[in-house]
């Protein structure tokens, strides 16, 4: 398909990306922030949601670092899977993401601010139109979720990001930058249950790096993921995990691809009234899969894709306990 006309910038640094917002802003013309392009081109095909002006981060210097402490937003999927400077939670989540030919585009940025997929959305304008339009795509012409029906004021598009939740569990922070200057926001608090706000971003922001407190290289982690296809699909979904051996007050769980956002389980933890161990993987793994509320707008149904929630779960914690399969 023909990709619809735009204005591409290029800034080569920080500053100035943080101006050609504020002109826009000022301007009342809309934009874009792409990074590896491998999310947001596609949609633009697709004339999804397509603005004005798109600023590139590409050229800009410094904001691919790779470190166990510090990870900046162009850091490339493919070489954080295959870095071993990083934690190997992200390393491992970084390899199960696409192909090899898109991780190398992909970037860590991109990844978390990944546009949330549904069925109706993920369409041609042609398409939507013939059904009456979506209310995520085209929710100014009042159109209705195509979902849930009968109500269009929450939409149910599904987030299927793969890094998130291992940010979340190894408790990474995310370093934000815009015109009005920059902000800090814990990775379990940057997604707003919304399928078309998806996070807390403000008009002009974008994300600058991960960063990770002081003992990260001590957690032990692991990453599930659920896809229909091993070597290419989004994930249907995905369950990470993490602890400090012996400190069951460590542990952390988080999974995506299940709902608008991906979701924090640390309740479910606090639920636990015994110290964690191997005897509790089975009941906290089905307080987890009861957490959660997929529903039918990806390739697997909602049913099944709840059920597996809790193989995966089960999977993961076994795995950073180190029990023998």
């Amino acid at each position: 398909m023909l990709m619809p006309p735009f204005n591409l910038h290029h800034p080569e640094t920080v500053e100035e990306a943080c101006e050609l917002a504020s002109t826009f802003l000022a301007n009342d013309e809309s934009f874009d922030w792409v990074a590896g392009g491998t999310d947001l081109l596609p949609n633009y095909k697709w004339h999804i949601n397509v603005k004005k002006h798109v600023i590139s981060l590409a050229n800009i210097k410094g904001i691919d670092t790779i470190s166990m402490h510090e990870i900046g937003a162009m850091a490339r999927l493919g070489a954080l899977a295959d870095s071993e400077d990083v934690h190997p939670l992200i390393a491992s989540a970084a390899s199960k993401v696409a192909s090899f030919l898109i991780r190398n585009n992909a970037t860590l940025g991109g990844n978390i601010c990944l546009d949330t997929r549904c069925f109706w959305f993920n369409q041609s304008e042609d398409w939507r139109r013939s059904i009456d339009w979506c209310h995520k795509e085209d929710c100014g012409t009042g159109s209705d979720c195509r979902v849930i029906p009968n109500q269009n004021t929450l939409c149910v598009a599904t987030y299927q990001g793969d890094i998130a939740p291992s940010l979340m569990v190894l408790e990474g922070l995310i370093h934000i930058i815009g015109p009005s200057g920059q902000r800090q926001v814990p990775v379990n608090e940057f997604f707003k249950l919304d399928g078309i706000t998806r996070n807390v971003l403000e008009s002009g922001e974008f994300v600058l790096k991960v960063t990770f407190p002081e003992g990260v290289e001590h957690r032990v982690g692991s990453y599930k993921k659920l896809r229909v296809r091993e070597s290419w699909d989004f994930p249907e979904a995905g369950v990470a995990s993490s602890w400090i051996v012996g400190q069951p007050s460590s542990l952390r769980i988080a999974s995506t691809a299940l709902e608008s956002v991906p979701r924090y389980h640390q309740s479910e933890i606090d639920a636990i009234e015994e110290v964690f161990s191997s005897d509790l993987v089975g009941s906290l793994s089905k307080a987890i899969m009861k957490s959660i509320k997929p529903v039918n707008n990806t390739a697997l149904p909602p049913r099944y894709r709840k059920s597996m929630v809790r193989v995966l779960t089960k999977r993961s914690l076994h795995e950073i306990l180190g029990d023998k399969a």
